[in-house]
């Protein structure tokens, strides 16, 4: 076992020991952080499953050639306003967005248009933007999509430029 993997399980064993002492002893931040973790794990069990069955049905059903043609590199500015809408409809946040931009990016889709999509589901599932909109005001809620939608997609097709100029290819396994 190599130096890395220790620190690891200290860590973890650690973290778990913590936890179940703060039980034991009624330390109520421990008890917090165990009640977290348990809330985490359980959203993870009823998102995570379901969001891979998606995306293997996308892998499955959707053609290479026709992620290429909409979202390809001769994919003009509706490529993004496809990222747009699959990005409100993302359910579980970044944790399903990545697996996702990753499928696309096997499939044939622009660098830009994937930085898009991880952008915009950070930034405009529609979930998130009634709960914002009930809190901070339809007005705020409106002038931060004017706002951010335009500097996401500006920012990555700056970076997708960039990256395409230094020669960076990203690689994945089949």
């Amino acid at each position: 076992m190599d130096r890395k993997n220790i620190f690891r399980y200290i860590f973890y064993g650690g973290y778990f020991l913590f936890v179940l002492f703060s039980f034991i002893f009624k330390f109520n931040p421990g008890i917090k952080i165990g009640e977290n973790f348990l809330k985490f794990i359980l959203f993870m069990i009823k998102i995570i499953p379901f969001a891979f069955i998606l995306i293997g049905l996308f892998e499955v059903w959707v053609k290479k050639e026709t992620v290429e043609k909409h979202l390809g590199e001769s994919s003009g500015i509706l490529a993004y306003f496809y990222m747009i809408l699959l990005a409100s409809t993302t359910a579980g946040g970044l944790y399903v967005a990545f697996p996702v931009a990753y499928s696309l990016y096997k499939k044939g889709a622009r660098l830009s248009v994937i930085f898009t999509y991880v952008g915009l589901a950070a930034v405009c599932r529609i979930p998130m933007t009634i709960f914002e909109a009930s809190f901070m005001g339809i007005k705020f809620t409106l002038i931060r999509f004017f706002v951010s939608i335009p500097l996401i997609i500006v920012s990555s097709i700056i970076l997708e430029k960039y990256l395409l100029h230094i020669g960076f290819v990203m690689k994945y396994e089949d």
